[in-house]
């Protein structure tokens, strides 16, 4: 009897063990959105695409903005391994000058703090005339 318990705690062990091993991992297909020149009043969403190359689902927990001029959107579902996700960011087109913002993604990777950037400048074209 000592044996088949001490046979059963071993296989729980080490299927504690393999479960502990499973991570998520996100991989960005870029992590800057360059908007190059972009007109003022334009459309300023973009997005960031990633991919779970880990081998557990992957949580986007929260994501933030460096201001409140980038609007970041995440997945509200978790993205299960080998899946592709998306984290939308609209930028006020508003503002003239230059995009210099990061946004922040909180989840549950082997890397759970990611900072990604978007950059360029809005130009006002009725200053030209």
């Amino acid at each position: 009897m000592k044996k088949l318990i001490a046979i059963a705690i071993f296989v729980f062990a080490g299927f504690a063990t393999a479960q502990a091993q499973k991570t998520a991992k996100m991989e960005f297909k870029s992590e800057t959105i360059d908007y190059g020149e972009i007109k003022k009043g334009s459309d300023g969403v973009r997005v960031f695409e990633f991919t779970n190359t880990g081998t557990a689902p992957l949580v986007i927990e929260d994501v933030k903005s460096s201001c409140g001029c980038t609007v970041p959107k995440k997945p509200e579902e978790p993205v299960m391994p080998g899946e592709t996700g998306k984290i939308e960011v609209k930028y006020d087109t508003k503002r003239v000058g230059p995009i210099r913002k990061t946004v922040t993604v909180y989840s549950n990777s082997d890397e759970p703090v990611k900072a990604l950037k978007i950059k360029g400048t809005v130009i006002d074209e009725s200053d030209d005339s």
